[in-house]
Protein backbone atom coordinates (compact mmCIF):
# COMPACT_ATOMS: atom_id res chain seq x y z
CA UNK A 1 0.00 0.00 0.00
CA UNK A 2 1.65 3.19 -0.80
CA UNK A 3 -0.12 6.82 0.45
CA UNK A 4 1.22 10.38 -1.06
CA UNK A 5 -0.08 12.44 1.81
CA UNK A 6 0.18 15.99 1.25
CA UNK A 7 -0.71 18.71 4.11
CA UNK A 8 -3.35 21.32 2.50
CA UNK A 9 -5.15 24.49 3.34
CA UNK A 10 -8.28 22.75 1.47
CA UNK A 11 -9.03 19.81 -0.84
CA UNK A 12 -11.71 18.85 -2.27
CA UNK A 13 -12.65 16.33 -5.34
CA UNK A 14 -15.15 16.72 -7.78
CA UNK A 15 -17.19 13.45 -9.80
CA UNK A 16 -19.10 15.17 -12.92
CA UNK A 17 -19.14 18.58 -11.86
CA UNK A 18 -20.73 17.85 -8.40
CA UNK A 19 -18.38 17.84 -5.14
CA UNK A 20 -18.28 14.74 -3.77
CA UNK A 21 -15.59 15.38 -1.10
CA UNK A 22 -14.68 18.27 1.18
CA UNK A 23 -11.75 19.19 3.70
CA UNK A 24 -10.39 22.72 5.27
CA UNK A 25 -7.12 21.81 7.19
CA UNK A 26 -5.72 18.41 7.39
CA UNK A 27 -4.00 15.78 4.45
CA UNK A 28 -5.12 14.81 1.24
CA UNK A 29 -4.46 11.57 1.05
CA UNK A 30 -3.69 9.68 -2.68
CA UNK A 31 -4.34 5.76 -1.62
CA UNK A 32 -2.42 2.61 -3.88
CA UNK A 33 -3.16 -0.80 -3.38
CA UNK A 34 -1.04 -3.31 -4.64
CA UNK A 35 -1.92 -7.63 -4.38
CA UNK A 36 -0.09 -8.47 -1.58
CA UNK A 37 -1.72 -5.56 0.59
CA UNK A 38 -3.94 -6.56 3.24
CA UNK A 39 -5.65 -5.63 6.08
CA UNK A 40 -2.64 -5.20 8.94
CA UNK A 41 -0.90 -3.52 5.96
CA UNK A 42 -3.81 -1.00 6.12
CA UNK A 43 -3.73 -0.77 10.11
CA UNK A 44 0.05 -0.12 10.09
CA UNK A 45 -0.77 2.77 7.63
CA UNK A 46 -3.49 4.16 9.37
CA UNK A 47 -1.30 4.55 12.41
CA UNK A 48 1.63 6.19 10.74
CA UNK A 49 -0.68 8.57 8.83
CA UNK A 50 -2.77 9.64 11.74
CA UNK A 51 -0.15 10.11 14.13
CA UNK A 52 2.37 11.96 11.67
CA UNK A 53 3.34 15.18 12.74
CA UNK A 54 4.25 17.55 10.57
CA UNK A 55 2.21 20.08 11.20
CA UNK A 56 3.82 23.40 13.09
CA UNK A 57 3.40 24.23 16.75
CA UNK A 58 3.67 27.84 18.43
CA UNK A 59 7.55 27.54 17.47
CA UNK A 60 7.04 26.63 14.00
CA UNK A 61 8.58 23.52 13.81
CA UNK A 62 6.99 19.80 12.71
CA UNK A 63 5.42 18.92 15.68
CA UNK A 64 1.73 18.50 15.82
CA UNK A 65 -0.20 15.60 14.41
CA UNK A 66 -3.44 15.83 13.19
CA UNK A 67 -5.57 15.56 15.64
CA UNK A 68 -3.88 17.95 17.29
CA UNK A 69 -4.90 20.59 14.56
CA UNK A 70 -8.31 19.09 14.42
CA UNK A 71 -7.84 18.45 11.04
CA UNK A 72 -9.51 15.97 8.16
CA UNK A 73 -8.58 13.61 5.16
CA UNK A 74 -9.52 13.77 2.63
CA UNK A 75 -8.73 10.29 0.89
CA UNK A 76 -8.99 9.94 -2.68
CA UNK A 77 -8.19 5.83 -4.51
CA UNK A 78 -5.35 5.79 -7.08
CA UNK A 79 -4.52 2.80 -8.54
CA UNK A 80 -2.07 5.00 -10.60
CA UNK A 81 0.59 4.86 -7.69
CA UNK A 82 1.85 1.47 -8.94
CA UNK A 83 2.37 2.32 -12.35
CA UNK A 84 5.51 0.62 -13.83
CA UNK A 85 7.68 3.25 -15.96
CA UNK A 86 10.35 0.99 -16.16
CA UNK A 87 10.00 -0.22 -19.75
CA UNK A 88 9.19 1.51 -22.51
CA UNK A 89 6.91 4.81 -22.05
CA UNK A 90 3.62 3.42 -21.38
CA UNK A 91 2.83 2.79 -17.89
CA UNK A 92 1.97 -0.91 -17.25
CA UNK A 93 -0.29 -1.22 -14.11
CA UNK A 94 0.17 -4.64 -13.33
CA UNK A 95 1.36 -4.03 -9.56
CA UNK A 96 -2.26 -2.58 -8.69
CA UNK A 97 -4.46 -4.68 -7.13
CA UNK A 98 -7.82 -5.68 -8.96
CA UNK A 99 -10.66 -3.66 -8.54
CA UNK A 100 -12.46 -5.58 -6.17
CA UNK A 101 -9.77 -6.15 -3.80
CA UNK A 102 -8.63 -2.31 -4.20
CA UNK A 103 -12.04 -1.20 -2.81
CA UNK A 104 -12.24 -3.42 -0.03
CA UNK A 105 -8.93 -2.33 1.71
CA UNK A 106 -9.63 1.32 0.06
CA UNK A 107 -12.73 1.10 2.29
CA UNK A 108 -11.44 -0.78 5.21
CA UNK A 109 -8.44 2.05 5.33
CA UNK A 110 -11.12 4.79 5.31
CA UNK A 111 -13.22 3.15 8.24
CA UNK A 112 -10.25 2.45 10.64
CA UNK A 113 -9.89 6.86 9.92
CA UNK A 114 -12.94 7.30 10.45
CA UNK A 115 -12.52 5.46 14.28
CA UNK A 116 -9.62 7.14 14.75
CA UNK A 117 -12.29 10.14 15.63
CA UNK A 118 -10.79 12.30 12.47
CA UNK A 119 -12.78 13.56 10.01
CA UNK A 120 -12.94 11.52 6.65
CA UNK A 121 -14.30 12.49 3.26
CA UNK A 122 -13.79 10.60 0.08
CA UNK A 123 -13.77 10.13 -3.68
CA UNK A 124 -15.64 7.55 -5.40
CA UNK A 125 -13.60 4.71 -6.33
CA UNK A 126 -13.25 4.02 -9.58
CA UNK A 127 -14.70 7.06 -10.96
CA UNK A 128 -13.48 9.68 -13.53
CA UNK A 129 -12.32 12.31 -10.46
CA UNK A 130 -11.27 16.14 -10.13
CA UNK A 131 -8.49 16.43 -7.58
CA UNK A 132 -8.38 20.30 -6.12
CA UNK A 133 -5.92 21.25 -3.37
CA UNK A 134 -3.90 24.09 -1.98
CA UNK A 135 -0.65 22.32 -0.58
CA UNK A 136 0.55 23.76 2.81
CA UNK A 137 4.04 24.15 2.74
CA UNK A 138 4.39 22.48 0.28
CA UNK A 139 4.51 18.99 2.39
CA UNK A 140 4.10 16.06 0.62
CA UNK A 141 5.13 12.62 2.33
CA UNK A 142 5.08 9.03 0.92
CA UNK A 143 3.96 6.08 3.47
CA UNK A 144 4.12 3.13 2.29
CA UNK A 145 4.54 -0.89 3.74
Amino acid sequence: MKLVVQRVKNAKVDVDGKTVGNIEKGFLVLLGVTHTDTKETADYLVKKLCKLRVFEDENEKMNLALKDVEGSLLIVSQFTLYADCTEGNRPSFINAAKPDMANELYEYFCKKCEEQNIKVERGIFGADMKVSLLNDGPVTIILER
